[in-house]
This record gives C-alpha cells, structure tokens and sequence, in this order.
C-alpha cells in the first residue's frame, strides 16, 4: 500500500508540491508570530529581572505593561523612598514606548540610581556626558552597520551621541538621561516607576511594602516583588495577544484544510476507475480510506518539515538582519504546530475519502 500511495503523489508532482508547501505555510505562520509573540514577552521578563531590582512601585493605576503608562509618578518621590529602612536604592525610570523603526523601550533613568541597582557592563565608551547623551546595548549596537562611542543616531524626534556600549540584559536597550526624556515629552521630574533594591532581600520585602502604603500620598500605589511583577507579564495579561494568536492559527488552519481538501478531492475525481479496479480487486472501504489518508498524512508530514525548517531558516536570518527582535520557538509550540497541521490534513482528507471508499465498483470501471 505503501508503494502505491508514494506513486501516486510522485505521478502528480506538481500538485503534490503545493499541497505540502500549503501546509509548510500554515506551520510557519503558527510558529512566526507565536515566536514573535512570546519572545517580546519572555525578553521583557528576562530584561527586568536583569535591572537588578528587589521590588517595583507605581501609582496603582499604572498598567503592567511596561511603556504604555506614560509618567504618573512623580520622580521627586525618590527622596521619599530611599529614606524608608531597609531601601538601598530607589531608581526613577521614565519608559517610553516608541514605534519608530522598531517597536521598543526606551528608557529615561537617572544613571547613579539606575546604575547602583547593578551596574552597567561597558563594552565600550562610558556614562552619559550630556543631555543628548545615549546608551545602548551590544545588541542595537549590532544592528545595521554597527554603532560605537561618538556615533550619532535619531530617538523620539532628537538626534543623540552614543556615549557607551553596554552589555544587553538590563531593562531597555536603549538609555537616555531622566531630564531629557521629560524634556522631549514636556513634563518635569516625572517617571514610570521606580525599582527598588531592599536590604537582604526578601527578608525586608514585607516590611518595605507595608512602610511604602504607609506614607502619605502613597497608600494607593501599587508596590510588587520582583516575582510577583514577573507573574503578571503572561499573555493573558497582554490586550489581543491570545486573540491575535488564535486569528492567526485559525487562518492557517482554513488554508491547509482547503488545499488539502482540494488537493485529495480532484484526486479521488482523477481516479475514479483506478478506485473502481481496486474494489473489483477486493478492497475493502476501509483500504481505500485508509490510501487516501494515508497521502494526505504523507504531505502532511513533509510540508512539516519544511515548515520548521523554514521557521528555523527565518529566526537565523532574523537574528542577523535585526538583532532586536526576539524571534522564541519553543519545543511546545512546534509540537503544537505539528499536531495541527495533521489534524487540519486528516479533516480536509476526510470527505474526498469517504467519497472515494462510497463509489459503486461498475460505476467506476464504467467511467471514462
């Protein structure tokens, strides 16, 4: 059976051909955005814990996701928190979300606080040395031709100096003075929220929350651990995340399932008197059933692996050609992906093969 459902598919080359690139599209398009997805989200909570914060605060009617609350805060209250027992450093940042070029954080921070939660890893160059001053990360720094200390480069409408390369893993990649990210946004000591770094933690950490709603002006800021902050950065949390995944994979799903429907319908048609030889033969419904899925599952198999390779090729080439953009395949989504282009190729082959397994035998031998 085997031989013959390898025949057939090798008879009709081309249309074989399509039908598993079909399904490598659908793979593809599953495993592309659930890795560009994830990836920001898995950057993010990879970025944050490397600030090197015990705690974060904010007004408690900040979101979560970090560059789309603005400045609620005033970064004056800085003062307020480093005079708290058991708080070593109280580190104001400004995030701004911008979609220039490249969808990304860049981040407003007064560098001996920021610095002290842990310090920056030169690559190259040094701290800032003027408002239009800017750090980067090795990982920007990489992109396109490459930057280094003195070259100039275009943020939020200003041009700016590199003054230093930093190694990446530290909140943003891109780092601009506190003063100037106000200046640019028209607003006057105002930040995101702060990163707190606490005695011996988490021994203090209770202690600190409690002392933080417990100072006037502060008794409705929203103040978490860092784990508590990570736990909420899931893609439940994120507005249209699984929405847009589902959209995405539902769309590659109606696509295979149509080409393979096709593919295997006009088939079935193809073949009518050689289905009408097999039962005269003596095959059994279930024997013409099971040749007809049995090709589906084969294309099925071998646009897979087309898919993940191409998915694999595309992360490579991503990572050369933009450095930035974190591009996550994981081992559960290519399963994921796996499963649902055999089960969409089983469906869309289902139909063409109960057809073929229904036809009368005399009828088939019949038709010309």
């Amino acid at each position: 059976m085997n031989k013959l459902v390898v025949g057939n598919l090798v008879h009709r080359p081309l249309r074989s051909l399509i039908s598993a690139l079909a399904v490598a599209i659908e793979v593809i398009m599953i495993l592309s955005i659930a890795a560009i997805m994830l990836g920001m989200l898995n950057g993010q909570k990879v970025r944050t814990t490397g600030i090197g914060g015990d705690m974060i605060a904010k007004p408690g009617t900040t979101s979560n996701l970090i560059g789309v609350s603005g400045a609620p805060a005033s970064a004056k209250v800085q003062g307020v928190l480093e005079k708290l027992p058991h708080v070593k450093v109280a580190a104001p940042v400004y995030i701004q979300l911008t979609a220039s070029g490249s969808l990304e954080n860049i981040y407003g921070i007064n560098y001996e606080s920021f610095n002290a939660l842990r310090p920056f890893v030169f690559k190259e160059g040094g701290p800032f040395n003027g408002p239009n001053s800017i750090i980067i990360d090795d990982v920007a720094a990489s992109a396109g031709n490459g930057l280094h200390p003195g070259d100039q480069t275009k943020l939020l409408g200003r041009m700016f100096t590199i003054s230093g390369v930093v190694e990446h893993g530290k909140g943003g990649r891109k780092f601009i003075p506190l003063e100037t990210m106000n200046a640019i946004n028209g607003t006057e000591n105002r930040c995101s929220v702060f990163y707190i770094k606490t005695d011996d933690a988490p021994r203090w950490q209770s202690a600190v929350k409690d002392e933080i709603r417990g100072t006037d002006g502060l008794q409705q800021w929203d103040v978490q651990t860092l784990e508590e902050f990570l736990s909420q950065l899931t893609p439940e949390k994120y507005p249209g995340f699984n929405i847009g995944l589902r959209t995405v994979i539902g769309i590659a799903v109606v696509i295979g399932f149509l080409v393979i429907f096709q593919s295997m319908y006009t088939a079935v048609m193809e073949r009518t008197r050689e289905i009408g030889i097999l039962k005269s033969l003596g095959a059994s419904r279930t024997y013409i059933v099971s040749i007809v899925l049995r090709e589906s599952g084969l294309l099925a198999v071998c646009g897979i692996i087309l898919g993940v390779s191409a998915t694999y090729g595309l992360r490579a080439l991503l990572h050369v050609k933009t450095p930035q953009l974190e591009f996550a395949v994981t081992p559960s989504w290519v399963l994921t992906a796996v499963i649902i282009a055999l089960v969409g190729a089983t469906l869309g082959a289902l139909y063409p093969a109960l057809k073929a397994a229904a036809k009368d035998p005399i009828d088939a031998l019949a038709y010309e």
